[in-house]
């Protein structure tokens, strides 16, 4: 069984500002800047949520080059990108991390999809990418990436008193869901719940209380 744990939520947003606004309206707090990933040609804003969890607000970024692949996150499809944005799917789905990458995605090539190595400034990950630059299984599945050994970049985040509380899945297919994420090994995995439409939502304590992230 492999180990693949939570490691990031993410929201995709159509333009980066409209994203950190949507987080700030949302939690209460303003999201610090991240940087550029100049593989993908993203930019990000990161939130700590503890010792080895964040949340990242991600966009394309104007002032880069189109890579010479598909843009992750579904990015590379702004029309989509702004339906689901529009239809209140701004936390899109989550990352998870594995410390045995290629075996994980070697197991699950169609969904999980093959290793490139990303930067942001003087940090290096690996990452799985789909051809399409698409979510795995629209998003019910996560992203998965490996740090490496380097300690977790949350730890170097500031704290701004925010944690996460929980965070679950509505999807129609409650069940098949919930097999696929035991099949991938998930833990802190989100919790399940029956919905019309695929849809996440996180609980996150904040210092004016518990707010709520979708």
């Amino acid at each position: 069984m492999f180990m693949l744990t939570l490691d990031h939520l993410v929201v995709v947003a159509p333009d980066l500002a409209e994203g950190v606004a949507h987080v700030r309206a949302c939690l209460g707090l303003d999201m610090p800047a991240g940087g550029r990933h100049p593989e993908m040609g993203t930019r990000n804003h990161l939130l700590r949520l503890g010792a080895s969890t964040f949340l990242e607000v991600i966009a394309v970024d104007p002032e880069a080059a189109p890579p010479p692949r598909a843009r992750w996150f579904g990015l590379g499809d702004a029309a989509q990108v702004r339906t689901d944005w529009e239809a209140g799917r701004r936390l899109r789905g989550f990352v998870a991390r594995t410390d045995d990458l290629d075996a994980l995605l070697a197991a699950h090539p169609d969904l999980l999809g093959v290793a490139a190595t990303m930067t942001r400034g003087t940090l290096s990950w690996r990452f799985g990418l789909r051809k399409d630059g698409t979510w795995p299984a629209d998003g019910a599945a996560p992203y998965v990436m490996d740090w490496g050994t380097r300690p977790h970049p949350a730890s170097t985040m500031p704290d701004l008193g925010a944690h996460l509380d929980d965070f679950w899945l509505s999807h129609p297919e409650m069940g098949a869901m919930a097999a696929l994420h035991a099949d991938l090994g998930l833990t802190g995995k989100p919790r399940i719940e029956d919905g019309a439409t695929p849809r996440y939502t996180a609980r996150i304590a904040t210092p004016s209380g518990l707010r709520t992230l979708t």
